[in-house]
C-alpha cells in the first residue's frame, strides 16, 4: 500500500462496524454481512477486500491441486482481508495450517462464507478469522479455487476486489470503493455527533436532551396527541 492508501485505512480503523452501518443506511448501500461469526482474533479489523471463490463438490469431484490453498494464503498481508465465497457451503477452506501461515504473513483478516476448522489452532495464531460455519470437513477434493479478484457473494453482500472491510465484535461491513469517501465523511459526521451526545452525558444532561441537542434525535414529544 501506498501512503494515501495507508492513511486511508487508518482514518477508517477508527469508526466502528455500527457507525459505518448507519452512514450506508444514509447513502441507500447494503453492506452488513449475514450469518458470519467471528472464531477467531481481537478487536477491530480494518482493509482491503482480496476476494477468491471456491466451487464445493463432493469428495472426489476435483483433485487436491484445485484446493489452491496456497494461493490463498499468498494473497493475504498487512491491510488485506481475504474474503471467500464458498456459496455457504459447510466445507472448510482453512484450518489451522494455513491459518499459521497466513498469520505469519501479518494478515488483517478472513472472512469465509463457508467453514473453517481446527479452531482452538487458529485462535492459537491470534489470527482474525469469522466464518459462516466450523465444520471438519476437508476442503481438499471437495473445492475448487476460481481465478482470484473478482465479484463474490459473502453474507449476502457484493464484494469486489479493494473494497473496504471492517470487522469488529458487533459484526462485519463492506464498503464499496466508489463509494467509500462519501460512506467515510458520513461516517466522521456520525461520529462527532456521537462524542456530543457522550460529551453531555457526562456533563449530567438527560439522554433526551444530549440527544435533541447534538442533532443525534429529534426532541421528545410530551403529551397527548
Amino acid at each position: 500500500m501506498d501512503a494515501t492508501e495507508t492513511e486511508l485505512l487508518a482514518r477508517c480503523a477508527g469508526i466502528g462496524v455500527s457507525t459505518w452501518s448507519d452512514a450506508l443506511d444514509e447513502l441507500g448501500v447494503e453492506g452488513v454481512l449475514q450469518g458470519i461469526t467471528q472464531r477467531s482474533g481481537s478487536g477491530r479489523i480494518c482493509g482491503f477486500a482480496v476476494t477468491a471463490r471456491q466451487v464445493p463438490g463432493r469428495f472426489g469431484d476435483f483433485d487436491k491441486a484445485d484446493f489452491a490453498v496456497g494461493t490463498l494464503v499468498a494473497a493475504t498481508g498487512p491491510g488485506k482481508i481475504l474474503m471467500v465465497d464458498v456459496g455457504g457451503a459447510p466445507i472448510s477452506t482453512l484450518g489451522g495450517l494455513a491459518s499459521f501461515a497466513a498469520s505469519q504473513r501479518g494478515a488483517t483478516g478472513v472472512v469465509i462464507d463457508g467453514a473453517c476448522r481446527d479452531v482452538d489452532e487458529i485462535k492459537a495464531t491470534g489470527l482474525w478469522l469469522a466464518s459462516r460455519w466450523v465444520a471438519p470437513t476437508t476442503g481438499k477434493r471437495r473445492l475448487r479455487l476460481q481465478p482470484m479478484g473478482g465479484t463474490v457473494t459473502v453474507g449476502g453482500i457484493r464484494v469486489s476486489q479493494g473494497d473496504l472491510v471492517v470487522g469488529d465484535d458487533t459484526g462485519i461491513i463492506v464498503v464499496p470503493r466508489g463509494r467509500l469517501q462519501e460512506a467515510l465523511e458520513q461516517a466522521e459526521r456520525i461520529n462527532a455527533v456521537d462524542a456530543q451526545v457522550e460529551e453531555r452525558l457526562r456533563a449530567g444532561e438527560s439522554f433526551a436532551a444530549a440527544a435533541a441537542a447534538a442533532g443525534y434525535l429529534p426532541p421528545q414529544k410530551t403529551g397527548a396527541a
